[in-house]
């Protein structure tokens, strides 16, 4: 019994100096006011809003009164969540709708971009959240790998065939949420699905590099049309997005104690989303990135314009926009 008490003070003393090391306590977010109808009247698709930052931003644009279209892959963690931010949203409040959206599946994409043609009339914001992380090698059903397939090409194809719609809707806004960990990413042109050698740590920074390099191109080519593009990297959040970290039985009750300590709340992490959804301040900005509610300086890797355009052409041809 001794032995195993020491050995689980070892371990976790590990596991909350090493989470020291790489995750510095941050400061607390101060939390956004907006007037009670800041988004009256306006329609917010929201990828992956039924857990996490997602669903904390989309109670939050509720408040505001946003027709909130959820968008998600398990309809029945959409209803709870659908459920749960209606409650804490109070007698005053918008609208939700729950759609399915399995990024995972272009075929979906599709059909989930055609319901929105044929019932919404604009969209205002759209709200790239989802993502998946280090998760075992996996192929979406069109043989992508399950990061870049998700996190990426999904979103991709979701914003293109949205993107007629959000002109005819601008003054309009697209948010994509990216990580920090894109610093650690390059984009693999020559084994873009990973079939040659699988790092499931490189994936996920690649994954998140793309986002960056998805809205640097998507700002050029928005120019002039009302529509704007910043991305953000929420910081680390206390989410089900790490379920496939894998973490020493003995340590997880000091990781648990250590993450509440160290890392964002679900609502801190969507102050900055929805900062770049509802403020006036960034009306017109578009292709930067942001952090806690301010400018981000990005790395070379996420502003290589040549890079860019050519992860956008090959974008374009991987999910059926171009021969």
């Amino acid at each position: 019994m001794y032995t195993a008490v020491l050995i689980a003070a070892v371990v976790g003393g590990g596991v909350l100096l090493l989470v020291r090391r790489l995750f510095p306590q941050q400061k607390p977010m101060k939390l956004l006011q907006y007037p009670a109808d800041t988004m009256r009247g306006k329609t917010v698709i929201v990828t992956g809003a039924n857990c996490g930052i997602g669903k904390a931003l989309a109670g939050e644009l509720l408040k505001l009164h946003a027709r909130v279209i959820m968008a998600c892959r398990d309809q029945r963690s959409a209803e709870e969540a659908a459920k749960d931010i209606k409650d804490q949203a109070g007698p005053e409040q918008g609208e939700v709708v729950i759609k399915h959206l399995d990024l995972a599946s272009l075929k979906s994409v599709r059909q989930f971009c055609e319901e929105i043609h044929e019932e919404e009339s604009k969209i205002d914001v759209l709200i790239n959240n989802a993502g998946v992380y280090q998760c075992p090698y996996a192929k979406t059903e069109d043989g992508f790998e399950m990061q870049l397939g998700v996190n990426h090409l999904g979103h991709f194809l979701l914003t293109h065939l949205l993107l007629d719609l959000l002109k005819t809707s601008a003054p309009s806004r697209i948010v994509v949420v990216s990580s920090k960990l894109y610093k650690y990413g390059q984009i693999n042109f020559d084994d873009l699905n990973s079939e040659k050698k699988y790092d499931k740590s490189f994936c996920y920074s690649q994954s998140k590099l793309a986002n960056l390099l998805f809205t640097l191109e998507l700002a050029h080519q928005l120019e002039g049309t009302g529509v704007t593009v910043n991305a953000l990297t929420p910081g680390i959040v206390r989410t089900k997005l790490g379920r496939h970290v894998e973490i020493p039985l003995l340590a997880k009750p000091l990781f648990s104690l250590a993450s509440l300590v160290f890392f964002k709340s679900p609502l801190e992490g969507a102050q900055t989303p929805l900062y770049l959804a509802c403020s006036p301040e960034v009306e017109g900005v578009s292709g930067k990135c942001f952090a806690n509610c301010e400018e981000e300086e990005l790395m070379a890797n996420a502003t290589d314009d040549r890079a860019a355009k050519k992860l956008w052409d090959i974008s374009r041809r991987m999910v059926g926009l171009a021969d």
